[in-house]
């Protein structure tokens, strides 16, 4: 199953919160739909490579002001005011040319990388 998902193409991970605690619904959910648009418009969603990118949307990240927030992992770069605007921004620098937006990020943390991964499951 993860085969046929390609899930273990991804090299990116990016988590965008659309509850209604850090922005209002409608501007979440704008950033959210101009992120899945601009994604499969550069064919990064389904592609493989250092530029292969798995989208998440959530309800909550636990910064509940300066939204929508969007996080990108495994690198832990957290930003702010994520909004529709912004984003075709932020996939042009941070996840095709891997420059990240210093004046929208307030923290970072990224993952311990492991030096053996463990492979995905086949089944």
């Amino acid at each position: 199953m993860a085969r046929q998902l390609k899930i273990g193409c991804y090299h990116r991970h990016v988590f965008l919160c659309v509850g209604g605690n850090c922005c209002s619904t409608e501007v979440g959910t704008a950033a959210w739909e101009c992120l899945k648009g601009e994604l499969k418009r550069r064919n990064l969603s389904l592609a493989e490579g250092p530029q292969a990118c798995y989208r998440t949307k959530v309800d909550c990240l636990r910064v509940c002001t300066g939204g929508p927030i969007l996080v990108v992992y495994p690198e832990g770069t957290w930003y702010m005011g994520m909004t529709a605007e912004r984003i075709p921004r932020f996939v042009q620098e941070h996840l095709v040319e891997g420059r990240p937006i210093a004046e929208w990020i307030f923290a970072s943390n990224p993952l311990p990388l492991l030096q053996e991964a463990p492979a995905a499951s086949e089944e």
